[in-house]
């Protein structure tokens, strides 16, 4: 990994330069204010060191345990085109170790975790016109956020233990409180240029579950698009990627359909599994006009930045189950940004309503 240029500016320089640009431009999302100052997340955050944050660090596994002790939370995950937000508690969560730990939460909150991407995290303090927001947000090494966990405290009595909020960063608290944060960028994993696609194809007609399709990826040293590509036609076939993504959601909220959505990043995938019912396009945007695919229901929303999505494959899995069908998306770099199921549990096979709904999308 390679240190990103960013580092040049001090933490009071930056800080200054976050000031100015929120007093130009209020409202905007820090996400949008590290891309503007050419800088990152977390960055941002360490200038705030000693006032409204403070630096977290591990041992991971236990922390995101203990996320279980705080009770009713909004858990947010996102990359830069789709954010999925849940509320709800950490109701179980599976460790696994190995030469690559992770974590399975299940339950109102449910996330697959990968902590070789967790590299600081920060319990933060934000004041807002009507309301004080407190979270824990992890943060990968190049600055990016992989999961944010807020507080919450509604009118239904829906609400989080403040004591084991306090608790666990008085546990986890980072003897380094420094204001500044090293970043280091993520090399790009390399691909094969040269794919046997009758190989690939060959594994991909005998696979039994549908967890086994990231592993037959590595083994042929294929990008996933790239895979897609190679298989249009027998398992694969792109969709109207501008409609499909409406399409999708309207249609399952109409016809009451429970439908997994699947979004994150390199350290952390949140799922939604059940039905979505109030879903709305909505306008917004600090640097251009930007059209947003929203669900917004009591405890799940889902912001999928509609600009982002460039193209959408619809892609079928053997299992011995049955063929499993998803609809992917991705942006223009071929990077995936969110992936849409029909809900199903293992050994019982896909929902029909689901799949007509599929083969209803428009065929490019």
């Amino acid at each position: 990994m390679s240190t990103l240029s960013i580092d040049k500016l001090s933490s009071t320089t930056l800080a200054d330069a976050w000031t100015g640009l929120q007093q130009a431009k209020p409202g905007i999302r820090i996400r949008e204010a590290a891309k503007e100052l050419d800088a990152s997340e977390a960055q941002l955050l360490a200038t705030k060191i000693g006032k409204d944050v403070i630096r977290l660090s591990g041992p991971w596994p236990e922390m995101l345990k203990r996320f279980s002790n705080l009770g009713y939370v909004m858990s947010l995950t996102r990359n830069d085109a789709c954010i999925l937000e849940h509320k709800g508690v950490f109701e179980e969560v599976h460790v696994i170790e190995g030469h690559r730990p992770m974590a399975t939460v299940i339950g109102p909150v449910e996330t697959r975790v990968f902590f070789s991407a967790w590299h600081v995290a920060f319990a933060v303090t934000e004041e807002k016109p009507d309301r004080i927001l407190k979270s824990i947000q992890v943060f990968d090494r190049a600055g990016e956020a992989i999961t944010k966990i807020y507080l919450q405290d509604n009118a239904r009595g829906d609400k989080s233990d403040e004591a084991a909020y306090y608790q666990l960063i008085e546990d986890f608290k980072s003897d380094d409180q420094h204001p500044e944060q090293a970043v280091t960028a993520y090399t790009p994993e390399k691909f094969s240029n040269q794919v046997d696609a009758a190989a690939l194809l060959a594994d991909w007609t005998v696979l039994k579950d549908t967890h086994d399709f990231f592993g037959m990826l590595r083994k042929h040293k294929v990008d996933r698009y790239d895979a897609l590509a190679l298989a249009s036609g027998k398992f694969t076939h792109q969709v109207n990627a501008k409609t499909a993504p409406l399409q999708i959601l309207e249609e399952a909220a109409k016809q009451k359909m429970e439908i997994m959505i699947f979004a994150g990043n390199r350290g952390n995938i949140q799922i939604h599994q059940g039905k979505v019912k109030t879903i709305r396009v909505l306008e917004r945007g600090h640097t251009g006009p930007e059209s947003w695919l929203n669900v917004l229901d009591p405890t799940f929303n889902m912001h999928l930045k509609q600009n982002d999505v460039h193209t959408a494959w619809v892609v079928k899995k053997p299992t011995t189950d049955g063929v499993v069908t998803s609809v992917e998306i991705f942006d223009q770099k071929k990077t995936l940004i969110a992936q849409f199921f029909g809900l199903r549990k293992p050994g019982i096979p896909e929902n029909e309503t689901w799949a007509k709904l599929v083969a209803e999308l428009p065929v490019l």
